[in-house]
């Protein structure tokens, strides 16, 4: 555990400790309540803060044998021409966009036979 999250625990604990002292102290003064409820929502902000998980981002590698040669995609409908810029990568599966037609379709690899 690093200094940054065993400092934010501790503050953490004693926020939420003092939080409970004042909300039980609160049937003396019902603005203790208020100062009990601040106390644990600044608490859960330092835990938040503290505890969350940075996102990760997501990297697809293409590792192939042999040589590769780039080939010029069709557009099934109309035949016009597709760019590289016209592709993305939806759940997994490219797919691209035809800009002369608008047709939507999956970018597969033909066989080479």
């Amino acid at each position: 555990m690093d200094a940054k999250k065993l400092v934010g625990s501790i503050i953490i604990a004693v926020l939420f400790f003092f939080a409970v002292i004042f909300a039980l102290a609160s049937a003396y003064a019902v603005t203790r309540l208020a100062v009990a409820a601040i106390l644990f929502l600044v608490g859960l902000g330092i835990a938040y803060y503290i505890f969350r998980r940075p996102a990760m981002p997501i990297v697809q590698r293409l590792e192939v044998s042999g040589e590769m040669k780039a080939v010029t995609i069709k557009c099934p409908n109309c035949g016009g021409s597709i760019d590289q810029g016209q592709i993305k990568i939806v759940s997994g599966v490219p797919m691209a966009t035809c800009p002369y037609c608008g047709q939507v379709f999956q970018v597969t690899e033909e066989p080479k036979w």
